[in-house]
């Protein structure tokens, strides 16, 4: 394996595709609060609509889906994104089909990006369906959006990114070092309130709550300390550049 590279140029305009509500915080957070201070116009795009994404049984999953849009939107605030997308797919039902793929290749034309962010379909033994196939619609949406033969009726014209980076990589070849940015990623997640207890271990009710909260942004910072880093801290992907 090749020595891993760091720190991209500062892209001018970036698509992070994740399949629920909190994905993109987890994956890419900090880099895309980085590339947003530094300039980068960034756009979110969340293909399910996270209904299914609380472990009471009596949550109502319209009422939970309508919740976890307004806490995706104060998510993207802190990290300083121009746009946020859902595409409302039903949480834990994503397919990798030609409307979905169709979908998702009318975004990356509108939105035009030099790199592009999503999942890694490929890592072993990745268990959520969603995040699966979350990956490989956006990389087969990339496919038709380069070429125009692809969903012409769209008249957006064809595009094709410089770069894409896969978070919850597999085999990590890149990285961004982003330090100053560990406050965004973890403020930007805990706008996800309702992924408190499942997601993050927190339990507001508890008199501990503060504490887990804490133990929450240690663990987080233990994920983004990588040997070839250094000190720093970092997040880690898989990076494409033959697009």
């Amino acid at each position: 394996m090749s020595e891993p590279t760091f720190d991209l140029p500062v892209p001018d305009r970036v698509l992070a595709i994740g399949a629920h509500p909190d994905d993109i915080e987890f994956g890419c957070g900090a880099t895309l609060a980085k590339w947003a201070a530094a300039g980068s116009e960034i756009w979110l795009f969340v293909l399910t609509d996270g209904s299914k994404g609380s472990w009471d049984p009596n949550a109502d999953p319209a009422e939970l889906a309508n919740l976890r849009v307004n806490e995706q939107v104060a998510a993207a605030r802190v990290l300083g994104a121009a746009k946020v997308l859902h595409a409302g797919f039903v949480d834990g039902e994503l397919y990798n089909g030609r409307g979905e793929r169709e979908g998702v290749c009318g975004v990356i034309r509108r939105a035009r990006p030099s790199v592009l962010l999503t999942h890694d379909p490929w890592k072993r033994y990745l268990l959520h369906p969603d995040h699966r196939a979350a990956g490989f619609i956006a990389l087969d949406a990339l496919v038709a959006a380069r070429d125009p033969h692809f969903f012409p009726n769209d008249k957006l014209g064809p595009h094709r990114p410089l770069e894409v980076l896969l978070f919850e990589a597999d085999e990590i070849d890149h990285y961004e070092r982003v330090t100053e940015y560990l406050a965004a990623k973890t403020d930007a997640l805990l706008a996800h309130r309702s992924q408190w207890r499942s997601t993050m271990g927190i339990d507001e009710t508890s008199p501990d709550a503060e504490v887990q909260r804490g133990v929450f942004v240690v663990r987080t910072v233990d994920d983004m300390r990588a040997q070839p880093a250094g000190d720093d801290l970092v997040e880690g992907f898989k990076r494409i550049t033959d697009v």
